[in-house]
C-alpha cells in the first residue's frame, strides 16, 4: 500500500511529466530516504537516471511539511542555469549564486534569508566565498532542510575531477542542523572514490548503486593516431550523417575557433564555445547552451568551460 508521502509524490510527478509517469526503479526509494526518514545517501546512478528528479522532489516534499531551503552544491555553472528552469517545472522556486550574476546576489540573498527560496544552487568556490559565510551562511546554515552534493566524485582525492573547495563540505555536515537528510549524486566513481566519498559524507551513509551503462551512447575508438586533417574530415561526414546535435570537446581556446571556423566553411551550423567566448566571439554562453538544448546549432566546438 502506498504511504501518503508517496502517493503525493506520484501526483506531483504526473502533473508534471504526464499521467503515465512513473519513478524508475530506485527513484522513490531515494526520495523517502530523504523525505521521510531524513538520512545521508550517496546516490551511484548513470547520468539520464533521474539524480536531479530525486532532490527536487524530496525538495517539494520536505518544503511541504515546513523544512528550509535546499542548498545545492554544484561545480557546473552550465548545469545549474539548466537545472533552475527544471527546477521551475517542478513547482520549486530556485535561484543560483555564481560569478555570472553579481548584480542580482543582493536580492537572491534577501530572499533566501527570508525564506522565499525553495533551492540554491551555488558553487563550492561561493559557498566558500568569506563575505559569504559572515553575511548569509551564518544565519541560512540553520535553516537548511536538505544538503545536495552534486558531482560528488569531487570530494574525493581519488576524484577525476578534484576541487579542493569541495573539501569544505566535510565542515558543513557539522554545521547544518543534526538531522538534516544530505545526498550526493554522481555518474562517476569507481568503488575507490565511492568508499572515499562515503566516508567524507558521514557515519550511516547509505548507499545506492545502479548501472552506469547507457544505451543510448555508442563509443568508438580509433587505435592509431590520426593526422589533423583526417580529424577534420572525419568530423564533417559525422555531423552530416548523425541526426541531431551534440557537443565536439577541444583542449585550447585556439583549436576551438580553428575547428569550429573550419566546419562553418564546410556549411555547418557550428559555433565555439569557451571561457572568453563572451569577450572574443560576443557570443552569450547561457544562449549557446540554450541553442545547443533546443537542436538549434548542428554543434558547438568546446573547451571544458561547457561543464565547468
Amino acid at each position: 500500500m502506498s504511504s501518503p508521502l508517496r502517493t503525493q509524490a506520484e501526483y506531483w510527478l504526473q502533473q508534471t511529466l504526464g499521467a503515465q509517469a512513473s519513478f524508475r526503479d530506485g527513484q522513490w526509494e531515494a526520495i523517502e530516504s530523504l523525505a521521510a526518514h531524513r538520512q545521508r545517501l550517496l546516490v551511484v546512478q548513470r547520468t539520464g537516471w533521474g539524480k536531479s528528479l530525486v532532490y527536487f522532489m524530496a525538495t517539494r516534499l520536505l518544503r511541504a511539511q515546513g523544512a528550509g531551503v535546499t542548498i545545492l552544491i554544484s561545480p557546473l555553472l552550465s548545469l545549474m542555469r539548466n537545472q533552475i528552469d527544471s527546477a521551475a517545472q517542478w513547482g520549486l522556486r530556485a535561484a543560483t549564486i555564481n560569478s555570472a550574476n553579481a548584480d542580482d546576489h543582493p536580492a537572491i540573498e534577501r530572499d533566501l534569508l527570508n525564506g522565499e527560496i525553495d533551492l540554491l544552487l551555488i558553487s563550492p568556490e561561493r559557498l566558500a566565498n568569506d563575505r559569504f559565510q559572515a553575511q548569509v551562511w551564518s544565519t541560512l546554515r540553520h535553516r537548511v532542510g536538505l544538503l545536495v552534493v552534486d558531482e560528488a566524485h569531487c570530494i574525493s582525492d581519488w576524484g577525476h575531477d578534484f576541487r579542493p573547495n569541495y573539501r569544505r563540505i566535510m565542515n558543513l555536515l557539522t554545521e547544518i542542523p543534526l538531522q538534516t537528510p544530505v545526498i550526493g549524486t554522481t555518474a562517476t566513481a569507481n568503488d575507490r572514490v565511492v568508499k572515499d566519498v562515503a566516508e567524507i559524507l558521514g557515519a550511516g551513509i547509505h548507499i545506492q548503486r545502479g548501472s552506469l551503462t547507457r544505451e543510448s551512447l555508442s563509443l568508438y575508438v580509433y587505435p592509431d593516431p590520426l593526422d589533423a586533417a583526417t580529424r577534420l574530415t572525419l568530423l564533417s561526414h559525422l555531423l552530416h550523417s548523425i541526426p541531431g546535435s551534440g557537443i565536439i570537446y577541444c583542449t585550447t581556446t585556439r583549436d576551438c575557433r580553428l575547428v569550429a571556423d573550419w566546419l562553418k566553411a564546410g556549411g555547418l551550423n557550428v559555433k565555439p564555445y569557451f571561457a572568453d567566448v563572451e569577450a572574443i566571439e560576443a557570443e552569450d554562453r547561457a544562449e549557446l547552451e540554450r541553442q545547443l538544448m533546443h537542436n538549434q546549432v548542428k554543434a558547438l566546438v568546446s573547451s571544458v568551460a561547457l561543464g565547468m
